[in-house]
């Protein structure tokens, strides 16, 4: 399968913006062994402002757009250090790209875009994909990685999308305040009723929460896509969602049966 796994800043940084090595490190061998099993793996990774403000000792996310971008010129650094450096102790190679919504939008660019993807992957690498945060703006921007995360899984032709966050899926009510919520395994359809279930922002980190994953998995499905969401907390969750294993909220692409 091609598989486009997209990485929220909660499953790979702590609540202090530092890193969380145990599990990033777990993420990349899991990572490496579904593409020596012969899988094509795309990473879609967030991460760069959120490190950025952890390696620049700031107190919190910043709001305005001048430390944004400085925070993730320095934060993807030390991402793509990271990923580098993991991947390649299971003898994998690395690419990374960065994209805008005018990259995305723009004819001659996206096409640019397809090229350098579908070549790496003939070549066996690995791309990670994040957005150019420090060059993006209002104007430009994607705005989030989960909708990135589908955007790519689009534009490569991907069997399946995860997004993995800090929940475990999809539930019928808010679990913070309705302890009784339920966990919705599989949506067959987005309706109205199941779009009304996002809740607001994600980690203070993060700019996710379940209305960009509902965004995603619209545009995953509408495209014959299936999208997981699942909890990152353990990355070996990967494995039991490539054999199709009920994990966390499975939205079934568009043509397939409940």
């Amino acid at each position: 399968m091609r598989i486009v796994i997209k990485v929220g800043t909660s499953t790979l940084a702590h609540t202090t913006g530092q890193l969380n090595i145990r599990r990033v490190e777990l993420l990349c061998k899991v990572m490496s062994d579904l593409k020596n099993a012969g899988h094509e793996i795309i990473l879609v990774s967030s991460g760069a402002i959120g490190m950025g403000v952890g390696k620049l000792s700031l107190k919190a996310r910043p709001t305005d757009m001048a430390t944004k971008q400085a925070a993730a010129a320095v934060g993807q650094c030390e991402l793509m250090y990271t990923y580098d450096k993991l991947f390649s102790e299971y003898h994998h190679t690395v690419a990374q790209i960065l994209l805008t919504g005018a990259d995305l939008r723009d004819t001659e660019r996206r096409d640019n875009f397809h090229r350098t993807l579908f070549r790496l992957l003939e070549l066996g690498a690995l791309p990670i994909i994040n957005e150019n945060d420090t060059v993006a703006t209002e104007e430009i921007s994607i705005g989030d990685n989960d909708s990135l995360g589908a955007i790519v899984a689009v534009n490569a032709g991907a069997d399946l999308l995860i997004l993995l966050s800090d929940i475990d899926g999809l539930y019928d009510a808010d679990p913070h305040s309705h302890p009784d919520a339920r966990l919705i395994p599989v949506v067959g359809e987005l309706t109205d009723e199941v779009l009304a279930l996002a809740g607001g922002a994600g980690s203070s980190l993060g700019t996710g929460g379940m209305a960009t994953k509902l965004h995603a998995a619209q545009l995953a499905v509408a495209d014959g896509i299936d999208m997981v969401i699942a909890n990152g907390a353990d990355p070996e969750v990967l494995y039991r969602i490539v054999d199709g294993e009920a994990v966390g909220t499975r939205f079934l692409g568009k043509g397939r049966a409940v």
